[in-house]
């Protein structure tokens, strides 16, 4: 699977579900979004963005976040790299993308909910900026915690990524 530089991220479409669906399913064991769900998020737009990350003509991985409309905060809520694509920076130019989105849609925030136990993805967001504010116990299907995460994106989304 080819690096981060070489991919093209776009709005999922609704024809875009099913092989959606099958990557969650190669990446995750538990709490899977649904073909269903997929659908309906897709649908959703403006209100669920379902972006695609491609290379060579393959799903390299997706992203959604949730927007209300009376708010000023964006909700990531999923982020998912094909496990082939493993440390190649499709996370990372996602979840770039993901706050590019959200600060255009006029949201100064951006949240989410992590595994304590999630190391790479915890990595990741903390890389990017994001700070813990506070956290669900026994949140997910295997009892484990979830931290929530929040980074301000002050009209510069992009910027505050450490190395």
């Amino acid at each position: 699977m080819p690096q981060a530089d070489s991919l093209t991220i776009r709005l999922a479409s609704p024809s875009d579900a099913t092989e959606l669906a099958r990557l969650e399913a190669r990446a995750f064991t538990a709490e899977r979004i649904s073909l269903r769900s997929f659908r309906r998020l897709i649908a959703r737009a403006p209100s669920a963005i379902v972006l695609l990350a491609e290379a060579e003509g393959r799903i390299a991985g997706y992203a959604m976040i949730l927007l209300r409309r009376s708010s000023t905060l964006a909700r990531l809520y999923s982020i998912c790299a094909d496990p082939a694509c493993a440390g190649r920076g499709v996370g990372r130019e996602l979840l770039l993308r993901c706050e590019a989105e959200a600060a255009a849609r006029g949201r100064d925030r951006l949240r989410l909910e992590v595994s304590r136990n999630n190391a790479r993805a915890l990595a990741l967001y903390r890389r990017a900026g994001y700070r813990e504010f506070g956290m669900h116990p026994n949140y997910y299907a295997d009892g484990s915690d979830a931290l929530r995460l929040e980074k301000r994106l002050d009209g510069g989304a992009a910027g505050a990524w450490s190395s």
